[in-house]
């Protein structure tokens, strides 16, 4: 009989309210919803000069807004620059706002266990895009986006599930930085920068 098990399965003596917490935490959940933003204005929305380029933050977790599982941001690339390179587990894909330019995809060959293992190719593919195009980005693809109008800023919107960081799966290399992010120049230089050159 099961029972007779019991010495087995009735082991230790810790204790737990693993249940009640997690009731506590639903009726607190629903209140706490209330406080978080359903709209952000662009004052609201930081900017940031990142390795990766200058980004400003529109749907972000710190962001106290009510959107669970994706982040938002805008990439704008100065006039003939480009993106720093980097590679990140999670797939994300892109919105052409304005500009034209081209992105530069390593593909790779990766396996997740018990550890981590990467392989990049050699030469990357090259994929043009103009305003009103999507660019999507597979997982473990190492990329990099170039503005090819040397007077003209680019701008894509870009997005990204937080389930693969809240999955442990958040790798993220920053392989070559953006030329702008050299510790020389500060963000109100650069949009100085940008509001000359969209007036253009």
């Amino acid at each position: 009989m099961p029972w007779t098990e019991r010495e087995k399965w009735a082991a230790g003596d810790a204790v737990a309210s693993y249940y009640r917490e997690t009731l506590q935490r639903a009726a607190a959940r629903a209140e706490h919803d209330r406080t978080r933003r359903k709209i952000i204005k662009p004052r609201e929305m930081p900017w940031e000069l990142s390795p990766h380029g200058l980004i400003k933050h529109m749907v972000n977790e710190r962001m106290n807004a009510r959107v669970e599982t994706v982040d938002i941001w805008m990439h704008i690339l100065l006039p003939g620059s480009r993106s720093g390179k980097h590679r990140h587990t999670t797939e994300e894909g892109a919105y052409v706002l304005e500009g034209r330019g081209y992105d530069l995809h390593w593909d790779g060959d990766f396996e997740i266990g018990d550890a981590y293992r990467y392989v990049e190719a050699a030469e990357p593919r090259r994929f043009e895009w103009k305003a009103g195009d999507v660019i999507y980005i597979p997982p473990c693809t190492t990329h990099q986006h170039v503005n090819l109008d040397p007077e003209r800023p680019a701008r894509l919107i870009f997005a990204q599930n937080r389930i693969y960081r809240w999955s442990g799966l958040d790798d993220l290399a920053q392989i070559e930085n953006a030329p702008e992010y050299d510790g020389k120049r500060t963000i109100d230089e650069l949009l100085g920068r940008l509001q000359t050159a969209s007036r253009a």
